[in-house]
C-alpha cells in the first residue's frame, strides 16, 4: 500500500512555498522588469543562481546559515527555542530560495511584455503606481502568474538535494516524497519506490500539460 505521508508533506511544502514566492516574488519581478538601475543585472543573476548551482552546494550553505550557529539559525533558536535545520520551517525557507527563479522569471517576462500605454493611461486617470500595479499590471500578466505558480509548485515538489541537506529524513516532519523514494531504493523496496515515482511522473505530466493547454487557449483568443 502506498505511503501517502511523504506525498501529503510534499504537497504542503509546495503549497506554502508557492504562496510565499508569489507574494514576495511579484514585487521583485516587477522591479526587475521596470528598473534601469545598474544593480538590476546583479539582482537578476542572484535570483537565477539556483538554476545553475548544484542543489547540494546551495543546501550546504543553507545548512550553515540556518544551523544553530548560523547567522539566521542562531537568531531563530533564541526567538523560538527550536532549530531551523531539520524542520518543516527550514524546508520552506530552503525551498523558497531554491524555487525562486521558477516563480520570478515567468512573472518578470509577463511584466516586460506589458504595453506602457496601459500603465500610462492608469496614471493619467489618477491611479497611483501601487494601484496601477494591482489594477492593470497584475490582471494583464495573469499568464505569467499561472506559469509561476505551476513551475514553482512542481519544482518544489520534486526537489531532492536541498531538502536532504537542510531537512534530512524525519518521518512526518521533513521526509518529503523525493527523500522517501531514495530511502525505498536504499532499502531495496523497489515496489514502494515505483509507486511514489509513478505518482510524481503522472503529476508532472498533468501539471505541464494543463499549463501548456491553458497558454495555448489564451494565445488563441
Amino acid at each position: 500500500m502506498m505511503d501517502f505521508g511523504p506525498l501529503w508533506l510534499s504537497a504542503q511544502l509546495a503549497l506554502v512555498t508557492t504562496a510565499i514566492l508569489i507574494i514576495l516574488g511579484a514585487p521583485l519581478a516587477w522591479w526587475l522588469s521596470q528598473t534601469r538601475s545598474r544593480w538590476q543585472p546583479v539582482v537578476q543573476a542572484i535570483v537565477a543562481m539556483p538554476i545553475v548551482l548544484p542543489p547540494t552546494v546551495l543546501g550546504f550553505y543553507l545548512l550553515i546559515v540556518l544551523g544553530p550557529n548560523g547567522a539566521i539559525g542562531s537568531w531563530w533558536v533564541k526567538l523560538t527555542g527550536d532549530t531551523l535545520t531539520f524542520s518543516f520551517t527550514g524546508l520552506v525557507i530552503a525551498s523558497c530560495i531554491y524555487s525562486l527563479p521558477f516563480a520570478v522569471q515567468p512573472m518578470q517576462n509577463a511584466f516586460e511584455s506589458l504595453s506602457k500605454r496601459n500603465l500610462e493611461a492608469a496614471w493619467t486617470l489618477g491611479a497611483s503606481k501601487l494601484d496601477a500595479f494591482f489594477s492593470v499590471a497584475v490582471p494583464l500578466s495573469i499568464r505569467g502568474f499561472v506559469s509561476a505558480i505551476v513551475l514553482a509548485f512542481a519544482h518544489t515538489l520534486g526537489e531532492f538535494g536541498v531538502v536532504l541537506m537542510v531537512g534530512g529524513n524525519i518521518p512526518g516532519e521533513t521526509r518529503v516524497v523525493s527523500i522517501a523514494i531514495y530511502d525505498h531504493v536504499e532499502t531495496l523496496d523497489y515496489a514502494s519506490a515505483h509507486q511514489l515515482s509513478l505518482a510524481l511522473i503522472v503529476f508532472a505530466f498533468v501539471t505541464l500539460f494543463s499549463m501548456f493547454l491553458i497558454n495555448r487557449r489564451w494565445q488563441a483568443r
